[in-house]
């Protein structure tokens, strides 16, 4: 039996999509769309830090609703800061913490703010 090298040539080198963008674009264009733009970053954001992750720790459903609703918002970030963004420290190499309960409170009084903290934690992927 002949022994055949696996291909990887046509094996992506990152599968992680590229979302970089300025925290300060994110809580500009939260302003300027009244929040319309939190539904699109959730929905982008769920994306990366599930593929960060290897599995779906956010649904689509859930980044969708969580533009409409505070509560679903403030879960939303809980489960950012609970899952996704320690497996974010983890690729990049640094120290893993636990930001749930800051994002969890930020995202019930104000979910730009904690938007663009996860965004400036989402392009230490990019750097």
């Amino acid at each position: 039996m002949e022994n055949k090298p696996e291909e990887t040539w046509n094996t992506p080198v990152s599968p992680i999509p590229t979302f970089k963008v300025d925290p300060v674009v994110v809580l500009i264009l939260s302003f300027l769309t009244c929040g319309l733009y939190l539904i699109y970053w959730n929905i982008k954001a769920a994306e990366v830090l599930n593929a960060v992750y290897e599995k779906e720790i956010i649904s689509q459903p859930i980044a969708i609703f969580a533009g409409c609703c505070y509560p679903v918002n403030a879960y939303f970030f809980y489960l950012v800061g609970k899952d996704g963004l320690p497996a974010v420290h983890k690729r990049v190499g640094l120290p893993m913490k636990d930001d749930s309960v800051l994002l969890l409170v930020l995202g019930l009084l104000f979910p730009m703010v904690a938007a663009m903290i996860v965004q400036s934690e989402i392009n230490k992927l990019y750097s």
